[in-house]
């Protein structure tokens, strides 16, 4: 990529959107991270979140049973999110500011859409 050329989140970002209801299990969660090989969920609902590797790692290492332990249980909520035509650039400081790895991206009409996570920002920059 060029060093003036402009990457927007809608070019990058993950589609579609995998989501996973609250009350489904943290093993579910991790079959279906590891059958899409993703490393993030979003939690769509009232209280929209998202549940990651690092939620189910933490599970586990609790000595946690993670077929009992739900989703809702462990997700981060409420998440931050951009817009599909944020700069790229603009959603990677956004995750060094907040400390996070994965982004939920919404349309103008602020439907979820798409998902861009740290993976995204530093590969289109290498």
């Amino acid at each position: 990529m060029a060093p003036d050329e402009t990457v927007l989140v809608r070019e990058v970002m993950s589609t579609p959107l995998e989501t996973i209801p609250a009350t489904e299990s943290v093993q579910t969660a991790a079959e279906r991270m590891r059958d899409h090989d993703i490393s993030g969920l979003f939690v769509p609902g009232p209280d929209a979140g998202i549940v990651t590797t690092t939620d189910i790692v933490d599970v586990v290492a609790a000595g946690d049973d993670p077929a009992k332990v739900t989703v809702g249980d462990v997700m981060t909520a409420p998440v931050e999110r951009v817009t599909t035509e944020v700069e790229l650039n603009e959603a990677a400081e956004m995750m060094t500011t907040y400390g996070i790895k994965h982004l939920p991206v919404v349309d103008n009409q602020s439907d979820y859409v798409g998902m861009v996570s740290s993976t995204d920002t530093t590969s289109e920059f290498e």
